[in-house]
């Protein structure tokens, strides 16, 4: 008898599973459905749209000559502005993101490029002076001694790179900060 109940019960969860398994494959054909039927999202956010400058405000139409009102005049003192001369903020209007992380990254790139042949100098300078010790014909060695004197101003020129690439990414991050770029931009 216990066979019997074992066997039913196996049976009961494998009709189960199987009918849970197609109504989730019929929900998910109706979500589907569903999702294409809906027309729109609604309006997609991006950094560009968030940090556009508002258009300006129109401009109050001038009193024409039969409203007996005069027209209005610049305060005086103070000068129109040459359609040349941009304001800072226009000038700056095209450092977004994307040109702050681009300068911070060509940094970063030249100073890994600078590291690793720093690393790759090292290796070399190392490699020679065990090559010059382990040499017993003077002119080897002075090849060798020649070749290592090369490779350690190299190596001096490298790490003043690496200095000035460190201090170009220090003085970018600075520039931004002082100009109110957001802190993630400079990351």
């Amino acid at each position: 008898m216990n066979a019997r109940v074992g066997r039913f019960a196996a049976m009961a969860v494998l009709v189960t599973t199987t009918a849970s398994a197609q109504s989730l494959a019929d929900v998910a054909r109706r979500e589907d459905a569903r999702r294409k039927s809906i027309p729109s999202h609604g309006k997609l956010y991006t950094n560009d749209s968030l940090h556009a400058e508002p258009a300006p405000a129109p401009a109050a139409a001038a009193p024409s000559a039969g409203d007996g009102a005069a027209p209005v005049q610049p305060p005086s003192g103070s000068a129109a502005i040459p359609a040349e001369q941009k304001p800072a903020d226009q000038k700056d209007a095209k450092k977004n993101e994307a040109y702050w992380k681009d300068r911070l990254a060509s940094e970063r790139d030249g100073l890994g490029r600078a590291q690793t042949f720093a690393d790759a100098l090292q290796s070399r300078i190392n490699a020679l002076a065990t090559d010059f010790v382990n040499r017993d014909d003077p002119a080897q060695r002075s090849v060798i001694a020649a070749d290592r004197e090369k490779a350690l101003k190299e190596l001096t020129r490298v790490k003043q790179e690496i200095q000035q690439h460190t201090k170009a990414i220090a003085d970018i991050q600075e520039e931004g900060r002082r100009a109110g770029v957001p802190a993630g931009w400079l990351r």
